[in-house]
């Protein structure tokens, strides 16, 4: 036997018996096997491997029912002629074209979202000591039992019906019924189904509303600093983009009659963290009836809230359906599910439907009624409470570390969230922190890439806390405070 063949992980997530299909499978479609040699007998593939025989017996007969492998009669078993043939379709090396037939890929491009400055997540953050990046989860605190549990469940014959086909048309009513009654009632909404549509997470339901809302002719006012790819997805589309500071009670009202479209993001602004207060909601409100604009409410941690009752949502206290909703369980749940929903007036939620349609059909049925029996069994709401207690805890030790080492820097957010915007000495460059940091092993978010127009400080970073351990929190601020220390030293001429 080929010492590349199979290869046994006892840690792999694998089976036994799936590892040893992979193998097989892999090699008949590479063309390591030739038609004409049998592969070992079950028994003595079992005793190369050191595994029972029934497993690989049980690897090779689900291999012949498949029709990669052959039985032949007292002559054992071979790669099947289907299986050749499938091999044989497969492409070869890919060649460059002849010089002549080049493309100039850059005159053709439309678009260039490369351009555009983003805030990069390292698939490798876990791996870092200290990992104060920003979106990502904790998974020692997500109830994996139960959620295996709800997709079991919804994958079983009883929930079929609901997700095997094509419904763009609508999504999953449980699911909808859920979001209606359990979530948006904690925000102060009320919505009837066709006020509501399910996005494949918040961003996917801003990059629809930036179709249908915006054009050249528009201008859109973002908070300045923004949530970073809300500012890359409108200014692909508006005509004009109105940058609107961040003030110690939210974003400005100056200069928001000239906007068509405002995106706001009141209960925990992204990313400075501040909270505005009722007495601007309102105002906000005032403002967009006076000048006829729409608001676009991102409440992207409506469920981190544990340190204070919450302000109403600004769709709460909209009487003229001004305000669309964009809401997400990517911070409460897991990013990577990719599950959010948007609350407009049903003529908005009619387009955005079809839009969607277009883009990607609908979000998987499938996922949906795992989410829905998620929340309908109580495992959200028990989720909330974990998390609201270790965040809480979190996010004390992070201020008091924060005021230990880099006092007077940055203030504790009072909605909670699981993150604090710091802000740095006027020299601090924070790209430069940003490497410094990642050779401690060390993740923190550069602050500049959150600002948009001519303008953009350079010294104020953002810390998550949602991922680290909580015993790492205050060791890794001492760290990021020595690394700041050393760059002034350095700048000083030390």
């Amino acid at each position: 036997m080929r010492d590349w063949l199979v290869h046994i992980r006892k840690d792999s997530y694998l089976s036994l018996q799936a590892q040893i299909r992979e193998a097989l499978v892999s090699a008949i479609l590479d063309g390591q096997l030739d038609r004409h040699e049998p592969i070992p007998s079950t028994r003595k593939m079992a005793k190369l491997l050191g595994v029972s025989r029934n497993t690989v017996v049980l690897a090779y007969q689900s291999l012949l029912d498949d029709g990669y492998l052959d039985a032949r009669e007292r002559s054992g078993y071979f790669v099947s002629d289907k299986a050749i043939s499938a091999q044989a379709r497969k492409p070869g090396a890919v060649k460059d074209a002849p010089a002549a037939c080049s493309i100039n890929w850059e005159r053709r491009f439309q678009l260039r979202p490369s351009d555009q400055k983003i805030v990069h997540k390292p698939a490798d953050w876990a791996d870092y000591t200290y990992p104060f990046n920003y979106g990502q989860v904790d998974e020692e605190l997500f109830p994996l039992a139960e959620w295996r549990e709800c997709a079991r469940q919804a994958l079983g014959k009883r929930f079929l019906s609901n997700w095997i086909n094509d419904t763009p048309e609508f999504d999953d009513p449980m699911l909808v019924e859920q979001i209606r009654r359990r979530i948006l009632p904690r925000r102060g909404i009320m919505a009837r189904d066709n006020q509501i549509l399910v996005t494949l997470g918040a961003q996917h339901g801003l990059s629809m509303l930036s179709e249908l809302l915006s054009g050249p002719d528009t201008t859109v006012g973002l908070e300045n600093p923004c949530y970073a790819d809300a500012r890359n997805i409108f200014a692909m589309r508006a005509g004009r983009i109105k940058y609107l500071p961040v003030e110690d009670d939210g974003v400005s009202l100056d200069g928001m009659e000239a906007c068509d479209l405002v995106y706001v993001t009141p209960s925990h602004q992204a990313p400075t963290t501040v909270t505005m207060p009722l007495e601007k909601r309102m105002a906000l409100l005032e403002a967009a009836c006076e000048h006829d604009f729409l608001i676009i409410e991102d409440d992207y941690e409506f469920e981190a809230n544990y340190v204070n009752e919450p302000c109403p949502s600004l769709k709460s206290l909209d009487d003229e359906g001004r305000v669309i909703y964009a809401g997400s369980l990517s911070k409460s749940l897991f990013p990577g599910l990719r599950i959010g929903f948007l609350v407009a007036p049903s003529r908005l939620i009619e387009e955005a439907r079809i839009l969607r349609r277009l883009m990607i059909r609908h979000p998987p049925s499938n996922n949906q009624r795992t989410v829905a029996l998620f929340l309908s069994l109580g495992h959200y709401d028990t989720l909330v409470r974990r998390m609201h207690r270790v965040f809480r805890e979190r996010w004390e030790i992070m201020g008091r570390a924060l005021h230990k080492y880099l006092p007077h820097a940055s203030e504790a957010p009072s909605f909670g969230g699981s993150s604090f915007w710091v802000n740095g000495p006027e020299w601090l460059d924070d790209m430069e922190l940003l490497e410094r940091a990642r050779k401690r092993s060390l993740l923190l978010e550069p602050g500049s890439l959150y600002y948009g127009g001519e303008t953009r400080p350079r010294n104020n970073f953002r810390l998550g806390f949602a991922a680290i351990p909580t015993e790492r929190i205050e060791p890794g601020i001492q760290l990021l405070a020595e690394i700041i220390g050393e760059m002034e030293h350095e700048a000083r001429g030390g």
